[in-house]
């Protein structure tokens, strides 16, 4: 028989707070346990004591002080360190959470808090019918995100009930763990057997999303444009300083909810994170492409994504202006059009090696490091597989060039103004301390076209035998055509059957620039070209637009350089880091994630350090967000860059980790 002393030294009480979900006030259990009991031995006992007939499957135990979940149920409590001091929570692992949507919409869903938040958000996206969650992840908004400017009126109205869709039977309240593959082995979508067109059910991508038809309806179709006043009232960044704010909530994709602060029916933002939308497809990707149409959308109408006024005209244009017949106009989108936008790694074409076109024409150079203003030389330039060379004139082309340019890995970027009949192409060629500049110019539409094309394809390591080329010059010169202006006719007697509100469409800024009519008239001069474009091309048209811009894809956060003694802006984008001047916002270096050799940080002075190429090496500690958050966006793109067309493939959720992790 064991005496009381030695009873007491073998176990101890261990009180664990309940929180039962039919009750209003946590409820405090003592257990009696020792040292060797395993956690499944302890929530067993804890059900037993609690004796109410219930499904108890989903619980675990959370411990507050260490901030962890106790989820090895097989560990002892001396192996984890559990003691009687110990304030353990008995709560469900998945709670309810509100989620805004790209399109402003809010769903209400059953989310993991035990998870990891990239596992997490797999399964969210599951529920909404979103591919490729990999590139989707979750921001908790700064307190400015959702402060409204101050109104001068006294009487204010009432608040206005937010419109929360509910999906609180969706199946990431299962409990159970995620797939391996973080999407399905196939994607077929279904037909009607008579007519051919896409069932309804072609919408929802995943057969066990819990979408029905209406509700996938709110999230694959544009929402009415929002007021100016409302517009007014939304959070816009000013400055880049502003912007990095903006970027510091991501969360980080290792670690759960729970772990990260997050609160049970707490707002997050649902955000394409990465800035590499691979294999959309409108067959499948409903959901998809209008979410990241209306995450494009909000990024030009709140000045997130700068852009120039002419710009901004084109996208206003590509918004549509009535949500009339949308449903049929998107089922037979869907049923007719093979649009596939690439993104990503690059697939590995077969090409015809005995027969690669070339250009050749004159054309204008100008080079940034010499001291002068803008002047540019003609040149005889010859394009040919993935490199331009450029001689003093056409007779010299058979001897040494002046230069030559290797266009693989390199930045392209549109230096295009339609009514100034300015045609530029603005290249970064990556060198050993950063990127030069070099600034083509071109005659007219056509040629513009045909070398920028041809640009884009070497950049991406393809030839102008590449399939794409043509699609590519097409895609350009439909680009341009929509900058054109069109007859005062037309507009004048578009306007008078027209009912739209022009300051919906463009930024207050560029709204308070023109009177109404004057606006409305060059947003529908922009949209003749447009008219007649289905809407999910429409949308795609909108998406790359977006991605043409200077300043697409550019992720900011506050820094400051080893050895620097003034704090500088980090831009990282998916496939560089650029070191930006915070005052004026000019670019001062640019390093490519191709001539990275390693990167890491040190976690004692949160310094996150990177090794180039021929011995370049930067450091620097971030300012405005945790190093963690910069570390995990290298990484994470290094990571997407891995991914390839193969449908079959699925995602590698350990490299993930260890791309992103930092070795902490």
């Amino acid at each position: 028989m064991l005496s009381s002393s030695d009873f007491a030294s073998a176990s101890w009480e261990l009180v664990i707070q309940v929180d039962h979900p039919n009750e209003e006030e946590q409820k405090d259990i003592t257990l009696r346990v020792s040292g060797d009991l395993h956690i499944g031995g302890v929530m067993l006992k804890l059900v037993e004591q609690i004796n109410i007939a219930q499904d108890w499957s989903d619980f675990a135990l959370w411990w507050e002080q260490k901030h962890c979940w106790l989820l090895k149920t097989h560990w002892t409590l001396d192996k984890c360190g559990v003691q009687a001091d110990a304030k353990l929570l008995f709560t469900p692992q998945h709670k309810m959470l509100r989620l805004r949507l790209p399109n402003m919409k809010t769903v209400r869903l059953r989310v993991s808090f035990s998870a990891v938040v990239f596992r997490a958000v797999s399964d969210i996206c599951r529920a909404l019918n979103i591919r490729r969650a990999e590139e989707v992840s979750l921001l908790k908004p700064s307190g400015e995100y959702f402060k409204k400017k101050k109104r001068k009126e006294k009487n204010n109205k009432e608040p206005i009930i937010e419109d929360i869709l509910s999906l609180e039977y969706s199946p990431t309240n299962s409990g159970l763990p995620v797939s391996p593959g973080l999407y399905s082995r196939t994607v077929t979508p279904t037909y009607d057997p008579i007519n051919g067109t896409p069932v309804s059910s072609t919408m929802t991508w995943f057969s066990d999303s819990p979408l029905t038809e209406q509700n996938c309806s709110i999230l694959a179709f544009s929402q009415p444009p929002q007021s100016p006043e409302a517009l007014a009232d939304m959070y816009q960044p000013r400055s880049l300083v502003d912007k990095a704010k903006l970027n510091a909530g991501w969360l980080d994709s290792s670690r759960s909810l729970m772990e990260q602060g997050i609160q049970e029916d707490e707002q997050l933002l649902l955000r394409f994170k990465y800035y590499t939308f691979f294999d959309l497809n409108p067959k499948y990707d409903a959901v998809r492409i209008n979410q990241l149409y209306e995450q494009a959308r909000w990024a030009i109408l709140l000045e997130e994504t700068d852009c120039t006024e002419e710009e901004m005209l084109i996208f206003a244009a590509l918004q549509d202006f009535t949500n009339e017949s949308e449903v049929d106009e998107v089922e037979a989108a869907l049923s007719n059009l093979e649009v596939t936008l690439e993104g990503g790694k690059a697939d590995n074409t077969l090409e015809d090696i005995t027969d690669i076109p070339k250009l050749a024409d004159n054309l204008r150079l100008f080079r940034t490091k010499k001291l002068i203003l803008k002047a540019f030389k003609q040149y005889w330039f010859v394009f040919k597989d993935t490199s331009i060379a450029y001689f003093k004139n056409k007779e010299l082309e058979q001897g040494e060039p002046v230069e030559k340019l290797n266009l693989r890995g390199c930045e392209v970027v549109p230096d295009v103004n339609v009514a100034g009949r300015k045609f530029g192409i603005k290249l970064l060629i990556p060198v050993a301390d950063g990127m030069n500049e070099v600034y083509l110019r071109c005659d007219h539409e056509s040629q513009y076209a045909q070398w920028m094309a041809a640009c884009i394809l070497a950049s991406k390591g393809k030839t102008m035998a590449d399939s794409s080329y043509q699609p590519e010059v097409l895609n350009i010169l439909s680009f341009l055509r929509m900058k054109n202006r069109n007859s005062a006719s037309q507009v004048a007697s578009g306007l008078e059957n027209m009912d739209m509100n022009p300051e919906c469409f463009v930024s207050p800024r560029c709204a308070k620039k023109h009177k109404s009519k004057q606006l409305a008239a060059r947003i529908l001069e922009a949209h003749q070209n447009v008219a007649q474009m289905p809407l999910v091309e429409a949308k795609l048209q909108f998406i790359q637009a977006w991605q043409s811009l200077p300043e697409f894809g550019l992720t900011y956060y506050l820094v400051r350089f080893k050895g620097s003694k003034k704090d500088d802006i980090l831009g990282v984008s998916y496939n560089r880091l650029i070191r930006i001047d915070a005052a004026t916002g000019i670019p001062i270096t640019t390093w490519r994630f191709t001539n990275m050799k390693q990167w890491n940080v040190n976690w004692e002075i949160r310094q996150v350090a990177i090794e180039f190429d021929q011995n370049v090496s930067i450091a620097f500690t971030c300012l405005s967000a945790d190093c963690k958050v910069v570390h995990e966006y290298i990484g994470g793109y290094i990571f997407l860059s891995t991914r390839s067309k193969d449908q079959n493939e699925t995602l590698d959720e350990d490299l993930f980790h260890k791309l992103t992790g930092g070795q902490e």
